[in-house]
């Protein structure tokens, strides 16, 4: 089996040297870069299998960067391991395609669980998944898109989900409760203001432009999807 690589990008040399002993210890292939400019030259000489990323860099700041990641690869899981524990940062960093957030200080265990879980989760054999639909849109679960009425929205990876879910559930509504549940690491602490910024971030997306609207509320129960049935 071949080692899996992670590219470890922290401008503290010795939180970093810590992190790169814990990996290597497990395994892991990991290469260290301290700052943005450093991080962004492997990112794209190197096929990672995961990214851990902190904020506070030199040269280029990890928001930043994750952006242009995703830009260039919308699969490798992005970990994002920073001082900000703000709410503010956690949702900008989910919106521009993190997978994970860890707020420092944390203890290597922690951290180390997280990894494996993503890293399982890349060794599941790729299998073609039929398209999900629902009047004038698809989603495409093997590109992870959106298509509505031809056009192509790409979604970051929390917009995906909260979409996939939705349409996997079209025939009821579904509560914020069930989707901070289902979508969120328990450790988030997600708030139910979280999940409404979130799903106004996936109507900007998929609603926005179009006449009909496909995302509606059912005040005090949740969100359903407009299959232009009888209201639920």
């Amino acid at each position: 089996m071949l080692m899996k690589k992670i590219l470890v990008i922290e401008d503290d040399h010795r939180l970093s040297e810590s992190v790169l002993k814990a990996l290597e210890k497990e395994g892991y292939g990991c290469e260290p870069a301290y700052d943005g400019h450093m991080a962004l030259k492997s990112f794209q000489q190197t096929a990672y299998q995961l990214i851990l990323l902190d904020i506070n860099l030199p040269k280029m700041n990890g928001m930043d960067l994750c952006k242009k990641f995703r830009e260039i690869d919308a699969e490798v899981p992005i970990l994002i391991i920073t001082a900000f524990g703000d709410i503010d940062s956690k949702m900008e960093a989910f919106e521009l395609g993190a997978d994970d957030y860890l707020v420092k200080p944390f203890h290597l265990r922690e951290l180390l669980a997280k990894v494996k879980v993503f890293l399982k989760r890349a060794e599941q054999p790729a299998t073609t998944q039929p398209l999900y639909q629902l009047q004038d849109i698809k989603l495409d679960p093997n590109k992870k898109i959106a298509i509505r009425e031809g056009k192509e929205i790409n979604l970051t990876p929390k917009e995906y989900g909260l979409l996939e879910y939705l349409l996997k559930n079209r025939n009821r509504i579904v509560s914020k409760d069930e989707l901070a549940m289902n979508l969120w690491d328990a450790n988030y602490g997600v708030t139910h203001n979280t999940i409404e910024v979130y799903i106004n971030f996936l109507r900007n997306k998929i609603d926005k432009e179009f006449e009909k609207k496909l995302i509606l509320t059912k005040p005090g129960f949740g969100y359903y999807l407009n299959d232009n049935r009888d209201e639920l």
